[in-house]
């Protein structure tokens, strides 16, 4: 089996700016993509809040975070990951194209839009239809637009939008939007907000740009027209999780799919790491993407490298002794120094490690309380003591 340090999960900018950080702590890193690199960003025609570069479309921004990867040798592959698995304590990432075991993973699969489904949606996507108010209402000042939604987010970013556009239509299927009472009560008292009730859009028309929307009033049948310069779509957003296990039975999910992390991009399961807008946070945008994405990188590095040194010390050799301690408890701090002079004065080998910064190796090795002094044959425990003083570790040592 293909066995690699650093496997990506995804070429949108949190995937790429990974690749950068892990090829440039010297990690074997591989990307692994389906689809063209740079993602949701590709379908934006412009992007305007890349801070240093003041206008770019998504695709060529893709594109440089592609060619800043390459330049340090990150790998690119092509495929499909069907899923990932846990085997005997390895990472295991499935593809069309065969198997991989990874000592890191990071999942930057990114998130897609819900769509309308509807005619000329496809067609005007970047050219009117936007699912991103952040990246995109500059693009309407003065202009009369549309929000389709009636959640939180669609209420919320209509009242956004209002700080562009003079007039801001909100489509909703039902005759009360969803979002709470004081977003709600926000855009109701926006005189730029006009709310369209118990309507769907039927169709999106124009030439060359968004022009105008076809709706239908669900309780009448009535079909009519609605001018507009752009038409912004807010009808909720998915995480990109099909390859993983259905049941969040291997990394913690939030509600809707969204991967939990703490802020080291660390998920529950030790060595996977998630990044971007797969995660479940408040702001996701590029530069919130490529942010997660180093720190993913940075953090896997963090944790590979010392896999490989806890590998090195205890699993390798033929015969060790370790002490795990705890290095923000004194009293064990005490006692690693005392070991630590013992084993310099009597020349006996004692290999010291710090159980509360690599708690899931001692969880592995099955230490439940610290300070423990464990003895190691071959890669297996032989036995495995609590010391309470310097006397109990030069007895265990002999």
């Amino acid at each position: 089996m293909e066995k690699r340090e650093l496997v990506i999960i995804g070429a949108g900018p949190a995937g790429l700016a990974a690749a950068v950080y892990g090829r440039r702590a010297g990690l074997d890193t591989l990307i692994l993509e389906k689809g063209i690199a740079g993602g949701q960003i590709n379908i934006t025609d412009e992007i305007e809040n890349w801070p240093g570069t003041i206008h770019s479309t998504g695709s060529e921004l893709g594109e440089a975070f592609r060619k800043h990867a390459e330049h340090f040798k990150a790998e690119f592959r092509s495929c499909t990951v069907n899923k990932i698995e846990l085997r005997s304590g390895s990472k295991i990432v499935v593809t069309d194209q065969g198997e991989i075991e990874a000592e890191a993973v990071i999942l930057a699969t990114g998130a897609s839009f819900r769509k309308l489904g509807c005619p000329g949606e496809a067609e005007f996507t970047g050219a009117g239809v936007s699912y991103c108010a952040v990246c995109d209402a500059a693009f309407f000042e003065g202009e009369t637009i549309a929000v389709v939604g009636g959640g939180n987010v669609a209420v919320e970013e209509a009242g956004y939008l209002t700080k562009f556009a003079d007039k801001v239509y909100v489509i909703h299927r039902r005759d009360e939007w969803r979002a709470d009472r004081f977003a709600t009560e926000q855009a109701l008292a926006n005189p730029k907000i006009v709310p369209i009730w118990n309507s769907v859009v039927q169709s999106i028309e124009g030439e060359g740009v968004v022009e105008k929307l076809v709706l239908r009033n669900v309780k009448s049948g009535d079909i009519s027209d609605l001018p507009v310069a752009g038409c912004f779509v807010f009808v909720g957003t998915e995480p990109n999780v099909s390859y993983l296990k259905p049941d969040n039975s291997l990394v913690e999910q939030a509600k809707g799919g969204w991967i939990v992390t703490n802020d080291r991009m660390e998920t529950n399961v030790e060595g996977i790491f998630a990044a971007g807008d797969i995660r479940d946070k408040y702001l996701r945008q590029v530069v919130t993407a490529a942010g997660d994405g180093a720190v993913a990188a940075m953090a896997a590095y963090a944790y590979i490298s010392g896999q490989l040194h806890l590998r090195s010390v205890l699993i390798e050799p033929e015969e060790v002794i370790a002490l795990f301690t705890s290095s923000i408890e004194q009293r064990q701090i005490d006692l690693q120094v005392q070991a630590e002079k013992f084993a310099k004065e009597s020349g006996k080998k004692i290999a010291f490690i710090d159980g509360y910064r690599n708690g899931k190796m001692a969880e592995k090795l099955g230490i439940a309380k610290l300070p423990a002094l464990i003895e190691m044959k071959k890669g297996a425990m032989a036995r495995c003591e609590e010391p309470k003083t310097i006397e109990d570790v030069k007895k265990f040592v002999g």
